[in-house]
């Protein structure tokens, strides 16, 4: 049964659109299905063998007559009446043998009907054809004195207005299946405008102007839900900013005071000692502005991939550390979305995080699909599998060689795959070929 179900799961479609037009097409052909079937038992069947019954007394009736006749030479009476008032065509043939039965048709209904009225109205030999004449069907009955062949328009022994009955199933199924098709189409498309808004935001994009609560009354109320919350987290974002950048201010000026006192000592041991302390609580004091501001706010714009990345491997080499770039060739440039300045800090954490630990450094990027990845290689000491999910925890430091230094507030990775999952990405750390760390960064295009 589980297998069943779970097949049953897999061959369903995923969307809502396909699941709605089949939750709406199903009972329509279940009710199709269940008035032909009626309509055949009771219309085709009743009526046919009706009719089967009526032509099988005409049948018999003539045979009557025919044994009647004191003539066995002329039956040109006995076929007219047949013809004028019968409406059958009748012949009266040499005797001999019927022909070979018929391949029975696929829709047997009136070769049976027909059968069993001739079998009990006429009781004797007979052969029937309702196939080789489309609008016609013979019948042939053996007689002592010869072969009675009878030929009547399909019509007298078939209920042959079917095709209205199909003509007008199949016609209100196409207008039932267009009205729901449009329906559905216009009741599932705010939802589909709620989904992208939604995943705009997510992504840190900016929701597009048009949007407003549509569609139906449920819809509408999560179209107005999402702009609410879209509101409060812009709000909430836009007012730790503000905090942060008076913190920030604040703090640095008092950091430029100590400075200037500092440098009005001299370059005594003690001084270059204060300095020294100095430098690391103010490169302490942007890690942890920088953690907390996140993306700071900043709009999303058309980026060039290439372009940023040179930008960045040019930067690197203040770090002292070979640090080489290779990307894919492509017939254009990748242009994404970016928040550009954030993006840039992230793939900055990762590389001053590798040359940190490594003495060679490879930056890779290349398109996968809808996605980019972006890869940071190192031939450090790297991070064991058991520790890599904590290492992107805030203040979270290792206990192993890879951070021992003195400088490492433990939000390198943290900031960075903050910034990765704003743009609707992630950041996955693995092995690298080198033999230490790979830092993978995925964003959507």
């Amino acid at each position: 049964m589980r297998r069943f179900s779970n097949f049953v799961s897999a061959a369903l479609p995923k969307g809502l659109y396909a699941r709605a037009l089949i939750i709406i097409i199903a009972p329509i052909v279940v009710l199709e299905g269940v008035v032909a079937f009626v309509f055949m038992e009771r219309h085709w069947q009743a009526v046919t063998r009706r009719l089967s019954e009526a032509t099988a007394r005409d049948i018999a009736a003539l045979i009557d007559i025919y044994d009647q006749q004191p003539r066995k030479s002329d039956y040109g009476d006995l076929i007219k009446m047949a013809r004028d008032r019968l409406n059958l065509s009748m012949q009266v043939l040499p005797p001999g043998d019927l022909p070979a039965p018929r391949p029975k048709p696929f829709f047997a209904l009136l070769d049976q009907a027909l059968s069993d009225e001739i079998r009990r109205h006429v009781q004797r030999p007979f052969w029937i054809d309702t196939v080789g004449q489309s609008r016609h069907v013979e019948i042939r009955v053996k007689h002592a004195n010869a072969i009675l062949r009878f030929v009547a328009t399909r019509s007298q022994t078939y209920a042959s207005n079917s095709h209205i009955f199909l003509l007008w199933m199949i016609g209100s199924s196409v207008i039932l299946l267009t009205v729901a098709i449009l329906f559905l189409r216009n009741q599932i498309r705010p939802i589909l405008r709620l989904a992208e808004a939604a995943d705009a935001f997510g992504k840190g994009r900016r929701v597009p102007d048009d949007f407003r609560p549509r569609g139906a009354r449920e819809v509408r109320q999560a179209a107005v839900a999402f702009l609410e919350m879209r509101d409060r987290i812009t709000t909430h974002v836009e007012q730790r900013t503000t905090m942060l950048a008076g913190v920030s201010h604040d703090l640095r000026t008092v950091l430029t005071r100590f400075k200037l006192e500092l440098a009005l000592l001299g370059d005594t041991p003690e001084a270059l000692s204060l300095q020294a302390d100095v430098r690391e609580m103010q490169d302490m004091l942007e890690d942890y502005l920088a953690f907390s501001r996140g993306d700071g706010g900043e709009e999303s714009a058309l980026t060039n991939l290439r372009e940023l990345l040179e930008e960045i491997h040019e930067e690197a080499e203040v770090f002292g550390t070979p640090v080489e770039l290779k990307m894919r060739k492509q017939r254009s440039d990748l242009v994404l979305p970016l928040k550009r300045q954030a993006f840039k800090r992230a793939i900055t954490n990762l590389v001053s995080n590798a040359v940190r630990f490594g003495d060679q450094v490879i930056i890779r990027a290349a398109r996968e699909g809808q996605w980019v990845r972006i890869e940071v290689d190192d031939d450090g000491p790297g991070i064991p599998p058991d520790e890599r999910a904590n290492v992107f925890k805030p203040f979270y430091r290792l206990d192993h060689a890879r951070n021992q230094d003195e400088g490492n507030t433990g939000l390198g990775l943290a900031i960075a795959r903050d910034i990765a999952k704003s743009h609707g990405g992630d950041i996955t750390l693995g092995e690298s070929s080198m033999g230490g760390l790979r830092a993978i960064i995925s964003v959507p295009l």
